[in-house]
């Protein structure tokens, strides 16, 4: 069974820095990606970062371009968001996903929380 155990979250000020880690367990996958998800409570869950299978590749929203960073440790077991210049409107629940690109199966983690205090 697959799982994705979130770390990393936590209360920080506005911008301050943090790192999270997702890490993977259970099987492996050809071909996948790794994607960080954010959601606020009301909102829905939006779209941060993701990384390629072979780590070649990766792409931001807009809104975090140039202050977040995904990679992947070399292992291809876990995969890392460090997040820079922190803003309150960081503030949300974090969520890891995996999507197996060869049958499009996803996978998610239960999510960690960020806080950015003004």
């Amino acid at each position: 069974q697959v799982q994705l155990v979130e770390s990393g979250g936590g209360l920080v000020q506005a911008g301050g820095s943090l790192r999270l880690s997702c890490a993977t367990s259970g099987r492996t996958f050809s071909s996948y990606a790794m994607t960080w998800f954010r959601q606020v409570p009301g909102k829905e869950r939006e779209f941060v970062a993701t990384i390629s299978w072979n780590g070649g590749a990766t792409y931001y929203a807009d809104s975090v371009k140039g202050r977040f960073t995904i990679s992947r440790d070399s292992a291809k077991t876990t995969v890392y968001l460090q997040m820079n210049s922190l803003k309150p409107e960081d503030t949300a629940v974090y969520y890891c996903n995996l999507r197996d690109l060869a049958n499009g199966m996803a996978y998610w983690g239960k999510g960690t929380l960020v806080t950015v205090s003004a």
